[in-house]
């Protein structure tokens, strides 16, 4: 069954819309309080999130940025705004579809299914790699071993992903920079020592400790 997670700051348009997603056979979670929103976003780890513009604290055109850098899940933003700025802001941002107030609840619904079968029908051999030790989820940017699961930023992931395509193979500093760089993630050789720290950190979380090897001098290999 699909979670979708509600970030909807108007009570009783937040509670109807949950009680007729439910209806519909979802899996529903909300955020009442809205101080700590990217961590309880992230936290609840949905297959959708309906994400409204105007929230207490930080907007949702912030939020949908911020969750883009570690997370595809697909997001619809929902607002009072109806304006042409807003909607290239959001998308530009990473949204999947813009839906203004009032809307109509069937139509909204439809965005959902749709939405969620396009990330469904997507190549699961593409979005999931066995890596024998551990299962490189792309799609959600998670490592997967048995049952634990631990997120990854966005260039904890090109790296990891990056490694695994190499694996066995030494990779040079200078090669996951470069390859980063084409992504347009934009790292240094700060950033990537940075990034290389809490990946391994993520990687002992799940009793995977020193499966990247540092060859001095040469750069990395996975092992």
């Amino acid at each position: 069954m699909f979670k979708i997670l509600i970030v909807e700051d108007d009570e009783k348009l937040r509670n109807e819309l949950k009680k007729f997603l439910e209806r519909n056979g979802y899996r529903v979670a909300i955020i009442e309080n809205f101080e700590n929103a990217l961590q309880d976003i992230i936290e609840e780890n949905a297959d959708l999130v309906l994400l409204d513009i105007n929230l207490p604290y930080v907007d949702g055109e912030y939020l949908c940025k911020e969750i883009r850098k570690i997370s595809n899940v697909p997001i619809i933003m929902v607002t009072s705004r109806d304006n042409e700025i807003d909607e290239l802001l959001s998308l530009n941002y990473g949204a999947d579809q813009y839906v203004t107030k009032p809307y109509n609840i069937q139509i909204l619904l439809a965005k959902i299914s749709g939405l969620l079968k396009r990330a469904t029908n997507t190549d699961t051999n593409q979005n999931k790699i066995n890596c024998g030790n551990f299962i490189l989820n792309i799609s959600k940017s998670i490592i997967e071993k048995e049952d634990k699961q631990i997120e990854l930023t966005k260039n904890e992931l090109k790296i990891l992903h990056y490694l695994v395509q190499k694996r066995g193979q030494i990779v040079s500093r200078d090669e996951i920079i470069n390859y980063l760089w084409d992504s347009e993630s934009f790292i240094d050789d700060n950033t990537l020592t940075v990034n290389m720290g809490r990946l391994r950190t993520k990687l002992e979380e799940i009793n995977l400790k020193d499966i990247i090897e540092t060859k001095r001098g040469q750069g990395y290999i996975l092992k």
